[in-house]
């Protein structure tokens, strides 16, 4: 066994051989997705973890910025079967789950037979989700937390790996509903896609408008992509993490804040859900760069993320210009 920079954490000669052999798999898939992604290498890689952790992500962007383009590029390269939803005002739960119909039979005998709807898949890619209304959003509530769904009483499990990459539009946009909070807190990253830099947006430029465009090539299968997320359940973490982890979520808590002003600020603040998503998400950014163990950078590096979408502001924040990314960074620089 080998020991990592923290002295609480022995990693075995198993996962580092696990881990170096994953690494140039990550690298080609890095690549391949770069190939139709260009400047927004922070938001590809903060998706492959949330991929890697088992988990979902809701992309956060003005119209334009490839969301859906990067949610079709990820289930290619990491060979998921995948489908796509037009999330629309007039959008049912029967279209998205399935639905039962009456059959008959040559003999005259009568049934009900389910016809599985485009949730049955490996990546599901629910785009510009907060345009339908709020009845139909919870419809993948049941899906993205226990993995199976329940039509007219009857249990039907959805194929494993199971994910969700969702698109948002901002809220301050016509035709658009809030999510639930209970249903954004099962995102495991909210990730804000921003516009390009002028060099990124350049390359893009002369990468798409030519005659031929590049295009994504498969890289893993869902076999391959199954033992890289059981890897990151048993990557170590060291007692100075948990700790951050522990010490990052209950400050955000207006009951348990140390600072004043998280007390002043914040309405509500992240549950245990945000310590576990944490954990695992720190993880799978070491096991993303190759290293053995996550570290405290990488708490710092995913607070915003995990916790943008699970707390929230009062007015007394909004009316002194307060905004939850300050809150977040105010939190997460007492880490260090």
């Amino acid at each position: 066994m080998r020991n990592v920079s923290d002295r609480s954490v022995t990693v075995t000669p198993e996962i580092e051989r696990e881990i170096s052999n994953l690494g140039d798999k990550i690298a080609k898939v890095r690549e391949s997705i770069g190939r139709v992604i260009i400047g927004q290498n922070g938001v590809v890689d903060q998706t492959l973890i949330t991929i890697l952790s088992g988990g979902h992500a809701l992309l956060v962007g003005v119209p334009g910025l490839a969301k859906t383009r990067l949610a079709a590029a990820v289930g290619t390269v990491l060979g998921l079967n995948n489908n796509r939803i037009q999330f629309t005002p007039d959008l049912m739960p029967a279209d998205i789950l399935g639905s039962e119909v009456l059959e008959e039979s040559a003999t005259g005998k009568r049934g009900f037979r389910f016809i599985h709807g485009p949730v049955f898949c490996q990546l599901l890619m629910a785009d510009e989700i907060n345009r339908a209304s709020p009845r139909t959003q919870s419809a993948l509530l049941q899906a993205m937390q226990e993995h199976h769904v329940t039509v007219a009483g009857e249990r039907y499990d959805l194929p494993l790996p199971f994910h969700v990459l969702a698109t948002q539009n901002p809220l301050e946009q016509e035709g658009t509903y809030p999510l639930p909070e209970a249903q954004l807190d099962r995102f495991l990253l909210q990730i804000d896609v921003d516009y390009p830099d002028e060099a990124s947006e350049r390359r893009m430029l002369l990468a798409t408008t030519g005659i031929e465009e590049s295009v994504a090539e498969q890289v893993m299968n869902d076999g391959e992509l199954g033992a890289a997320q059981r890897l990151v359940r048993r990557l170590p973490v060291g007692e100075t993490v948990i700790d951050a982890i522990l010490r990052l979520v209950r400050a955000a808590r207006p009951d348990d804040a140390a600072m004043p002003e998280i007390r002043q600020h914040v309405a509500w603040g992240p549950g245990p859900r945000a310590s576990q998503a944490l954990m695992l998400a720190v993880r799978a950014r070491a096991l993303l760069d190759g290293r053995y163990s996550p570290s405290i950078d990488d708490v710092v590096a995913l607070a915003g993320p995990i916790l943008r979408h699970r707390m929230a502001l009062n007015f007394t924040a909004r009316a002194d210009g307060v905004t939850i990314a300050d809150v977040i960074n105010r939190l997460a620089g007492n880490l260090a």
